[in-house]
């Protein structure tokens, strides 16, 4: 079975059962603000295991996407990813352990078609100190399953995953574990908050003979082992308690909650302990394959990062979240700039995320409604933080090689990366470990610094002696002195880069700029170079400056610079960087001073406007402009 037919399977056969299907909620909690993402598929119906009515009633059946940053660094191996679906089914005080665990059974081996000889699974010890007692029940329905098979029921308590590396599986079917098998948001019944419900869990794992255990992860193997031989398939959850000051409480209703791994099932449907090997993610993974003219075998890799941090950030781009450096855009820029830096790996150095956006979105539009709704505006959202990106990855890579030929980087390295090529710090710290650099022992505390600096300078009005032809230090002078920013890089980009600033003068009612360029402008092309400076003061950039090796912020950052001037071992270098990304609009060389956000020439409904373009000397041209 494919794992289309999986997920549909499902909800038809618990749709069978007098479940109702609902909808997924999306990746961004509406509800909830102690948390980014919905991590599981129980996390939106928390009210309802607490107690509220469901409007749909007490039976339910989903399957909900599922996004755990926290996991991303694990991504790489044959069955971590951070976004991920969670077929999911609940019993709102109805039924209980009697019924779940042989419906699950039940799906897994007959409509699935699952060896029974390879399901193994562990219930929880119990805690006598806190008063939650041993799962004997669950243990003995499984033991009732799984005998009809003619199978060896034997029972193991190993209490915690380090008595399981120790004693191993000493021919056990049905493994007990205290710090495994209890569920909560939070963790383990201890770490829980008070009003916080959980309770005991059973996990089913299913065994693929064929790996080999690996010895790091401890001396024997066991059902909860990290090697890869056992993959756990699904957790029924019983939510039977709720933390109080005193200790547990039952809840007024005894609830089900249950949730199993899309991708898991599906690989274990076709004998494969490789995730990356089903029908939602082989597609972009022969995608890869094309677009790099490499194989999958060789570059594993790289090529199971891209496509889970693709798949990720396209159910984010779905459900409404944009690229920023807050919060759930913040990592979904990050997932997007790691697939692009492991594209580059992969020698994909072209625009690629466009076409593998594509093929995930394909993958998707007939089961879920909203894709095939948003699917030009997620693909074009992707491409364009690519765009942004690739135009210093490069530039950043070469500068991180350089930095480290001193031996470590340092906190004020990894803030000229932060800054000036858009690295964000934990990629930062990824490349810096796959290239083997040491990173200096208080590094996050100086890179801390940076920032906080950073912060002040763009908050603290400049002060002292400037260059740059001001006739004066007042707001006005301030506000044309920024217009000018603004307008070189509107020429630039109108133009092309044969300009170059050749001198500036302002005043308290206008701005002169000189630049090189051989033809007379045209009225269209006045017209688009207002627009383009408008734009940006709409956009509200913010204006910020840090000191950098003159070497460094000409030649690396590529900084813009008037022509003629001279600089010292280290200059000012203005930014002007929109609010949803990290990517400067305008990098230049200048003294000062400046107003802190673009908005501010806006005030009063002011509007850049040129008045007069001509002829200073041969081969340069001079535009004055006025905010009115």
């Amino acid at each position: 079975m494919t794992a289309q037919e999986i997920r549909q399977a499902y909800l038809d056969y618990f749709k069978n059962k007098g479940h109702t299907v609902i909808p997924r909620a999306l990746l961004v909690p509406q509800e909830d603000p102690t948390t980014l993402f919905t991590g599981s598929g129980m996390q939106p119906l928390i009210p309802y295991l607490l107690g509220q009515e469901h409007p749909n009633g007490v039976r339910l059946v989903d399957s909900q996407t599922c996004l755990r940053a926290q996991d991303i660094e694990e991504v790489g191996d044959n069955r971590h990813t951070t976004f991920f679906e969670m077929l999911g089914n609940w019993s709102l005080g109805d039924y209980f352990k009697q019924e779940q665990i042989p419906w699950v059974y039940e799906f897994l081996t007959q409509t699935v078609g699952l060896d029974p000889k390879r399901i193994y699974v562990s219930c929880y010890s119990g805690n006598p100190n806190l008063g939650l007692p041993k799962d004997e029940e669950s243990a003995n329905i499984w033991t009732e399953l799984l005998s009809k098979q003619g199978l060896d029921t034997k029972q193991v308590d190993l209490g915690s995953v380090e008595q399981g590396a120790k004693l191993g599986e000493q021919d056990g079917r049905i493994f007990f574990y205290e710090d495994k098998n209890w569920w909560s948001r939070s963790g383990g019944p201890e770490s829980m908050p008070e009003g916080e419900p959980g309770g005991p869990d059973t996990e089913l794992f299913y065994l693929y003979p064929n790996v080999k255990h690996n010895p790091k992860y401890g001396e024997h193997c066991h059902v909860n082992c990290d090697c890869g031989r056992y993959i756990e398939l699904g957790n029924c959850v019983f939510m039977e308690y709720q933390k109080t000051k005193s200790g547990f409480t039952k809840l007024p209703k005894q609830n089900v909650d249950y949730g199993g791994g899309l991708e898991r099932i599906s690989a274990a449907a076709i004998d494969s302990p490789d995730v990356y090997s089903i029908s939602v993610m082989q597609p972009i993974i022969e995608t890869l394959e094309r677009l790099s003219s490499k194989t999958y075998d060789s570059n594993t890799t790289p090529m199971r990062v891209i496509t889970d941090h693709l798949r990720a950030a396209v159910f984010l781009a779905v459900d409404g979240v944009v690229p920023s450096n807050k919060e759930q855009g913040y990592v979904m820029r990050r997932l997007i700039r790691r697939a692009v830096r492991f594209a580059f790996d992969l020698g994909i150095e072209q625009n690629f995320i466009e076409e593998v956006s594509r093929t995930v979105t394909d993958l998707y539009v007939k089961d879920f409604p909203d894709m095939a709704e948003r699917r030009d505006g997620v693909i074009a959202t992707l491409a364009k933080e690519e765009k942004l990106f690739r135009q210093t990855l490069r530039k950043g890579l070469h500068q991180m090689d350089k930095l480290s030929k001193a031996g470590k980087l340092s906190g004020e390295d990894m803030f000229m990366l932060y800054d000036t090529f858009g690295f964000p710090l934990e990629l930062s710290a990824e490349e810096a470990a796959t290239r083997g650099i040491a990173l200096d022992k208080d590094w996050k505390k100086a890179f801390d610094e940076q920032m906080a600096q950073q912060r002040e300078r763009s908050h603290t009005a400049s002060k002292g002696t400037f260059k740059g032809g001001l006739a004066g230090h007042e707001d006005i002078h301030k506000k044309y002195h920024t217009a000018t920013h603004l307008l070189y890089k509107a020429l630039r980009l109108n133009l092309g880069d044969e300009v170059v600033q050749h001198g500036s003068n302002i005043t308290d009612e206008r701005l002169r700029f000189d630049f090189s360029y051989s033809n007379k402008l045209t009225p269209e092309q006045l017209s688009a170079i207002e627009a383009e400076v408008n734009e940006q003061i709409k956009r509200d950039l913010v204006v910020t400056w840090s000191e950098y090796p003159t070497k460094v912020a000409i030649n690396e950052m590529g900084a813009l610079g008037a022509f003629g001037d001279r600089y010292g071992d280290k200059v000012k270098v203005y930014s002007m960087t929109p609010k949803d990304t990290d990517k400067p609009y305008s990098l230049e060389v200048c003294g000062g001073p400046h107003v802190e956000h673009t908005g501010l020439l806006g005030e009063d409904k002011k509007q850049f406007k040129i008045v007069k373009e001509e002829s200073s000397s041969a081969g340069i041209r001079r535009i004055k402009a006025v905010l009115k």
